[in-house]
């Protein structure tokens, strides 16, 4: 059992799936905020046991933990801010194009105070970059990623997901960033069943900036969301309703590009899973592995680095369930 604290801030429909597979991998001391008391009360409340201490405490408290899992909507770099001049490692779950570029501007902050930020550290961005370097083995050189997502966690990935088709797409195109409209560059994308095949669309995602810094040698590098006639037209609108608790079924796939022998190789892996479940897996493992002392650097990372232990956090997510699909073509 580890007695170390481990906090998390959030405690919505992701904030839950973080706390239950810190639970499952052996944390015996958690501490959960939310900016609902009761929210963070009943997670306790449903949590803790006489082995277990799974804690409702104020957002300050949290500053005793040697890692904190982020796990609310964005932005997170003034919390990340605090909390790495405190001594305190971050794991975030924020996937905002200009909060993740904040939390990588910390790079020296958290390097000064001998603390590590992850950024990133959900389904997409987070479990791509994971899959990303799972796949160099099979190929000589890689120079391309192309990544698609379907589906949203919570409330809050729900908004993001809205914004993101409003406004620029950030892409790699050979030894240069571009930008095009979101809601364009139509694509069809076949992910694991049973989500089957959507459209995607070009959208305002961190994903190629975090895939570059992962794999600085990537000469192209796309992301895209599955969005229907109706998502692209009201983008620029306040959502129409409400978002759900949480999402249905969802998807993240990545395409990789490369040669192998003289010949053009291509290869996607995807996952089907409920977005909040493989964001909170791939975020508890993250902080696990942190805790553990299994992350050795300092600094502001991403998932997918050759610093980082990336097999084996790869192997805690596969541990919780989750089945990675692989399509090998040439």
């Amino acid at each position: 059992m580890l007695t170390a604290k481990v906090g998390v801030l959030g405690a919505g429909v992701t904030g839950v799936r973080v706390v239950e597979h810190l639970r499952t991998l052996g944390h015996t001391n958690i501490l959960v905020s939310d900016k609902v008391v009761a929210r963070a009360q009943r997670l306790s409340a449903l949590h803790t046991t006489d082995e277990i201490r799974v804690a409702a405490v104020t957002r300050e408290e949290l500053f005793e933990c040697g890692v904190v899992v982020l796990a609310f909507g964005s932005p997170h770099a003034h919390m990340s801010t605090q909390l790495i001049q405190r001594g305190v490692s971050v794991v975030s779950l924020s996937d905002n194009v200009s909060d993740c570029m904040n939390l990588l501007a910390l790079d020296a902050q958290a390097k000064e105070h001998k603390t590590v930020i992850i950024v990133g550290a959900a389904s997409s961005p987070g479990v791509t970059g994971l899959l990303l370097r799972s796949m160099t083995d099979r190929f000589e050189t890689i120079d391309e990623a192309h990544v698609a997502m379907h589906g949203t966690g919570g409330p809050d990935c729900a908004r993001q997901h809205h914004d993101a088709l409003s406004g620029q797409s950030i892409g790699w195109h050979d030894d240069e960033w571009l930008r095009r409209p979101s809601g364009s560059g139509r694509e069809l994308c076949w992910f694991p069943e049973p989500v089957g095949a959507y459209d995607c669309y070009r959208a305002e995602l961190p994903d190629p900036v975090l895939l570059k810094k992962a794999m600085p040698e990537l000469e192209r590098i796309t992301a895209r969301v599955s969005a229907t006639r109706r998502d692209r037209f009201t983008a620029r609108l306040p959502m129409l309703a409400p978002p759900h608790a949480e999402g249905g079924m969802g998807a993240v796939r990545i395409e990789v590009r490369g040669n192998r022998g003289g010949s053009r190789i291509v290869e996607i892996a995807g996952i089907a899973e409920r977005i909040a479940q493989l964001a909170g897996v791939v975020s508890a493992a993250s902080a696990h592995a942190i805790a553990t002392g299994a992350v050795t650097v300092h600094g502001a990372r991403v998932l997918g680095e050759p610093e980082l232990p990336n097999a084996a956090l790869l192997e805690l997510v596969l541990a919780s369930g989750v089945r990675v699909h692989q399509f090998v073509g040439a």
